[in-house]
């Protein structure tokens, strides 16, 4: 998988949320929360945070919840640029992150960028829902 979230220092244990049986979801995916404590793989920008896939799901195992990083400090990859400080959102590219600027509420923040990046380059994040 490209642009996997990488564990840096585990500051909580993971929790299990449900997730689609159907549905493979590999380690380090960033995921996407929906209702009811439901978690994919993130599609879009500016979706709400579910939080850091801690392991693998594989597709069709008939297992339906997988177990997720709600706080801690990853490795991620950027789209765009993000300063030191910056709150951060889910990107519109797959598992990437990206400044939240002025476009995304405090409950689709995903964390704090704790390095100055550019596009492409990889950095530590805070991971912390609804930061800002």
């Amino acid at each position: 998988m490209a642009f996997e979230a990488t564990l840096i220092f585990e500051t909580s244990k993971p929790i299990p949320m449900t997730c689609s049986d159907t549905v493979g979801i590999e380690k380090g995916t960033l995921l996407a929360l929906s209702d009811p404590f439901t978690v994919a793989a993130h599609a879009s920008a500016n979706q709400q945070i579910g939080g850091i896939a801690a392991g693998e799901k594989i597709a069709s195992d008939g297992i339906t919840t997988i177990d997720v990083f709600r706080e801690g400090i990853f490795k991620v990859t950027c789209s765009g640029s993000a300063t030191v400080g910056d709150s951060l959102a889910l990107s519109s590219v797959a598992n990437k992150i990206m400044s939240s600027g002025v476009t995304c509420s405090g409950s689709k923040t995903c964390g704090l960028a704790l390095e100055t990046v550019a596009e492409g380059e990889t950095f530590l994040m805070e991971l912390r829902p609804g930061a800002n």
